[in-house]
């Protein structure tokens, strides 16, 4: 099993939004039996919450599914359970530094690292510009692209 987790601050705005997207990638793939995906954030906030109004009306927009969502708090043993963790932004990363892993098979990197010149180096937080729909406009660009990075890595036999 391929273990993916996007982090952002609260876990209501955009992990979310790119847990949504990516598992909507990988079951079009016809892969969703070769991963885990989840989110969290770094914040305790909004522990138990849906995600936020505006990414749930983006989803519903698009009919992607967030079934089941609920905000959680990121815990220590995430970054060794998981075998991707992609942050939001550079202050995320920053707070994941926190955050030790004991393994090298862990890849920590923002969602944009994954984009071939990306038009924003970090997924701008839409709980404060309340653009969600600029936001998932990189979610899904980033999504793809670390989709095609991870379906190469592992093999995965998807174009």
């Amino acid at each position: 099993m391929i273990k993916v987790l996007f982090i952002c601050l609260g876990n209501i705005c955009r992990s979310p939004m790119a847990e949504a997207v990516f598992r909507d990638i990988v079951k079009e793939k016809g892969v969703e039996d070769k991963f885990v995906i989840d989110s969290a954030g770094l914040g305790d906030w909004h522990i138990g919450n849906p995600p936020h109004q505006g990414t749930r009306a983006k989803l519903d927009e698009l009919n992607i599914s967030y079934q089941g969502q609920k905000a959680r708090q990121m815990q220590a043993n995430d970054v060794n359970d998981f075998d991707y963790v992609i942050a939001m932004d550079q202050q995320n990363m920053d707070d994941l530094s926190q955050f030790s892993h004991q393994t090298s098979d862990v890849t920590v990197k923002k969602l944009m690292d994954f984009v071939n010149q990306p038009k924003e180096q970090n997924v701008p937080d839409p709980y404060f510009t309340k653009n969600f729909d600029y936001t998932y406009e990189l979610v899904k660009e980033g999504c793809e692209q670390l989709f095609d990075y991870v379906s190469n890595k592992h093999d995965l036999g998807t174009k």
